[in-house]
C-alpha cells in the first residue's frame, strides 16, 4: 500500500541536521513545508501551514533547555489535530508526561539516534500523523522508573512487557511478534491489563489509549 504524502514542519536549530532531515524526509515521500530554528518560528510555521505533523527538537535556542517541548505542548493544546513528534538526545520524563497528559493520540517521542534508522523514523511519523502513538522504548523505560505504587505494580512481568509495547504504539500482532507469542496470548494479557486498570468496555471509549495514559500518568 502506498503511504500518503505527509506535510511536515521541522524544528531543529542545527542547520546541518535540519538540512539532512529535510533531504531524508523528501526522499521518503514527505513534504517539508517549513523549517524552524527557534520555538517561536515553530509555532508560527504550524499556525501558517497546519501540517500533518510537526517534528520538534526538545532543546532549542536561546537556552537549549526546554523551549522546543514547551512549544510542542502549546501546539498540542491549541491545534490538537496536528501530530507532534518530538526528538532529543535526552530522556525528559517530566515533559514527556506533560506532552501526553491531554491524550496519547497523535504524539511521538523519539531519541535522536532513532532518526538515523530511516524506516523506523518515517514509520513513526506516519503513525503519529494518523493519530497513533510512537514512544521510544528508552523513554517508556524512563517513565516506568519513576513510578509510584498503583495499578502498574499489580501487573505481571509479561503484562508489563505488553503494556510497554502498547505505549510504543504497537498493535497486538506486532507485540506478539516481538515477544514471540501468539496473538491470542497477547489479547489475554491486554484484557488482564484492562481489568487491573479498571477499564470497562463501552461503545465509545478507547481502552487501549486509556490504559497507556493511566500507565504514563502513574509512571511519570
Amino acid at each position: 500500500m502506498i503511504e500518503r504524502q505527509l506535510s511536515v514542519v521541522l524544528a531543529e536549530d542545527s542547520v546541518v541536521l535540519r538540512d539532512g532531515m529535510v533531504e531524508l524526509l523528501g526522499a521518503r515521500g514527505c513534504r517539508v513545508v517549513a523549517t524552524a530554528g527557534t520555538a517561536p518560528e515553530l509555532v508560527a510555521a504550524v499556525d501558517e501551514h497546519r501540517p500533518d505533523v510537526a517534528v520538534v527538537d526538545i532543546r532549542m535556542p536561546p537556552t537549549h533547555t526546554d523551549e522546543g517541548i514547551r512549544a510542542a505542548v502549546e501546539i498540542r493544546a491549541r491545534i490538537p489535530d496536528v501530530g507532534i513528534l518530538v526528538f532529543s538526545q535526552h530522556i525528559e520524563t517530566v515533559w514527556a508526561s506533560r506532552l501526553l497528559a491531554a491524550g496519547a493520540a497523535g504524539v511521538g517521542y523519539l531519541l535522536k539516534e532513532r532518526v538515523a534508522r530511516t524506516d523506523e523514523f518515517v514509520e513513526a511519523l506516519h503513525r503519529v500523523a494518523s493519530g497513533g502513538t510512537a514512544l521510544d522504548p528508552e523513554v517508556v523505560t524512563g517513565l516506568m522508573r519513576g513510578g509510584r505504587r498503583g495499578p502498574v505494580d499489580t501487573l505481571t512481568a509479561r503484562e508489563r512487557e505488553v503494556l510497554e509495547l502498547m505505549a510504543q504504539g504497537r498493535s497486538n500482532r506486532s507485540i506478539a511478534a516481538s515477544l514471540v507469542v501468539s496473538e491470542r496470548a497477547v489479547e489475554k494479557h491486554v484484557a488482564a491489563v484492562f481489568v487491573k486498570f479498571g477499564l470497562h468496555a463501552t461503545g465509545t471509549d478507547n481502552r487501549r489509549v486509556k490504559a497507556v495514559l493511566a500507565y504514563l500518568a502513574e509512571s511519570g
